[in-house]
């Protein structure tokens, strides 16, 4: 198609255009006045115990406690842990964020963390997700290890290193703003151009069992 091909094409369809503008339009009101959301994060640490007369259990580091973490984390993923969860009370979006990364108290891959992050439009809803979700991790943990008779004084914990804290949610209102106008002029002229294409072989069609009768 030539470049007068396809102005002609979007003349003919102009109310498609207009009908994509209005559309943009709508989008970019709610890119400048979005829904105030709040996020809200929390940091737990698998624990291990502490043993014999070393009181720091950072010391006493064993990679169970990095596959009993992520394994109930699996657990919260799964279809089952998702159902467990809506049922608790957790909506919204959330996501559970393992992290080995290590600092100079927890070395890398030894001693993992979770990070809890949920997206609410009030600041006190979003923290309470994340309370509901670190409670039944807590609750996966502890029932692992009961099931394998892991004595209590034994047991790996789930200690909070970072309380829930929500904070307001800023996007950038010029990325979404091009990115809105964008996507409807993209989409605007493919749909101008394909219904164009359709009503012109539609009507050649019918032109030709016109001749053919």
């Amino acid at each position: 198609m030539s470049p007068g091909e396809l102005v002609r094409a979007l003349r003919r369809r102009w109310y498609v255009l207009l009908l994509a503008a209005l559309l943009t339009a709508a989008g970019a009101y709610h890119v400048l006045r979005p829904t105030q959301l709040y996020l809200s994060q929390a940091v737990v640490v698998a624990e291990p115990p502490a043993t014999g007369n070393q009181p720091n259990q950072y010391t006493n580091l064993n990679p169970t406690v990095a596959t009993l973490s992520y394994g109930v984390i699996q657990q919260l993923e799964a279809p089952a842990g998702v159902a467990e969860l809506r049922a608790a009370g957790v909506h919204g979006s959330y996501q559970l964020i393992p992290r080995n990364s290590g600092t100079t108290a927890t070395p890398s891959y030894q001693i993992p963390t979770l990070q809890v992050q949920s997206e609410q439009p009030d600041p006190v809803d979003a923290d309470q997700v994340v309370k509901t979700i670190i409670g039944v991790y807590n609750k996966h943990l502890t029932a692992l290890q009961t099931q394998q008779d892991v004595p209590k004084a034994s047991r790996i914990v789930g200690d909070l290193l970072v309380s829930p804290s929500a904070a307001p949610v800023y996007g950038t209102k010029s990325r979404g703003l091009v990115g809105t106008a964008v996507l409807g002029a993209f989409l605007g002229v493919l749909g101008a151009l394909w219904l164009d294409r359709w009503l012109l072989g539609r009507r050649a069609r019918r032109g030709r069992t016109v001749l053919a009768t």
